[in-house]
């Protein structure tokens, strides 16, 4: 506009101008443009990795020096009328094999406390990923809502490797088994710890290359299994019924790990062959399947003076069998054998079930 009267602006003002105010960013450095020539450069100059998110049942992985060991995902079912703990191996997620490379991985599951090599079940091996997938169940049978107050199941994730005599530890985790709810699944995805010590290695076997992982001991008073037996007084046939349907958790006789299990049974005192039965031999197994079921006829009031006697055994080719447990069923019995025994001759025609521990007294077979 002519005539206008111009305005002078300050040095001041003409800074300010465009400027939009905001945090103050850092000044790049000249290893953010030529990192290949610093390979020495500090770790605060490095990006570092996204945090991992945090798992929702289970701790946040650590994840600031690169420590986390990876995460497993799987289920557990009580079934509370077959007596069965069913623990179903998903996938594992971010695992850190020992050495580059191919990683071979299995997990074994293991019941606390327990000594006995019957009760840790294992899953197949899945070769060549750090996110191996199983979708494996591994099952309990004779496993009792008693016995989930008082155990935790053991799970850990092990490598195999053709370098070494016996598979590594990779991380393991433990859970509770007093809070599972019967008949209802539990999915869970929880992040792995590290092997807990139970015994420092010596210097010789260090230099020996030996595992500096022990296996954990706990006492136990089943190490030798399980049998479930199932009685029943037939007032038609006038006799006792006696059901031997399968055992559970055998301690194991050969040198596979495995045993040929079979059941004897015999009811004293008594004379002849008919007092004496044995069932099938299952080969192979821990948990033998073999509902069979035998008859020994005599009142009440006299099979109730009687003692039944329950052995397991293990077949031998050539040599003596061995004997895996036992145990006797009588009015002198205490517990739940005696229960057992006192319900079945106390009711005609009502068949019970239960499951009993073996133990190891070997049976007298002599009158």
């Amino acid at each position: 506009m002519a005539g206008a009267r111009l305005e002078k602006v300050t040095m001041q003002e003409h800074m300010a101008i465009n400027v939009s105010p905001g945090p103050i960013r850092p000044i790049r450095q000249i290893s953010d443009y030529f990192p290949h020539f610093y390979p020495f450069a500090p770790a605060l100059l490095r990006p570092r990795p996204a945090p991992l998110p945090a798992l929702p049942n289970g701790p946040a992985p650590e994840t600031a020096l690169g420590t986390a060991l990876g995460s497993l995902e799987f289920t557990l079912l009580l079934d509370q009328q077959n007596c069965v703990l069913h623990c179903t191996i998903h996938r594992a997620k971010g695992l850190k094999p020992l050495d580059s490379g191919s990683i071979d991985t299995f997990v074994k599951a293991n019941l606390l406390p327990g000594t006995s090599k019957a009760s840790q079940l294992r899953t197949r091996t899945v070769r060549g990923s750090r996110g191996p997938r199983w979708d494996e169940t591994l099952t309990y049978h004779g496993f009792t809502c008693q016995d989930a107050g008082r155990k935790s199941l053991r799970l850990c994730v092990c490598e195999e490797s053709r370098l070494r005599r016996r598979a590594e530890p990779l991380g393991e985790l433990r859970v509770p088994l007093k809070k599972l709810v019967p008949n209802l699944t539990r999915s869970f995805n929880i992040c792995l710890e590290k092997r807990r010590l139970t015994k420092r290695p010596s210097s010789l076997d260090t230099a020996r290359g030996m595992s500096l992982y022990e296996e954990e001991v706990e006492e136990t008073g089943e190490e030798r299994g399980r049998i479930l037996l199932s009685l029943c007084y037939s007032s038609q046939r006038g006799g006792l019924l006696v059901g031997v349907l399968r055992c559970a958790h055998l301690a194991p006789m050969d040198a596979n790990g495995y045993s040929d299990p079979f059941v004897r049974i015999f009811l004293r005192p008594n004379t002849g062959k008919k007092s004496k039965y044995k069932t099938t031999v299952r080969k192979k197994t821990l948990n033998p399947e073999f509902n069979e079921e035998f008859f020994y006829a005599g009142q009440r009031e006299e099979l109730a003076q009687k003692t039944l006697l329950v052995s397991v055994w293990d077949y031998d080719l050539g040599t003596a069998n061995d004997f895996i447990g036992g145990l006797q069923l009588s009015i002198n019995s205490t517990g739940e054998k005696l229960r057992h025994w006192s319900e079945c001759l106390a009711r005609s025609d009502r068949r019970l079930e239960l499951w009993h521990p073996l133990d190891g007294a070997p049976p007298q077979l002599g009158d």
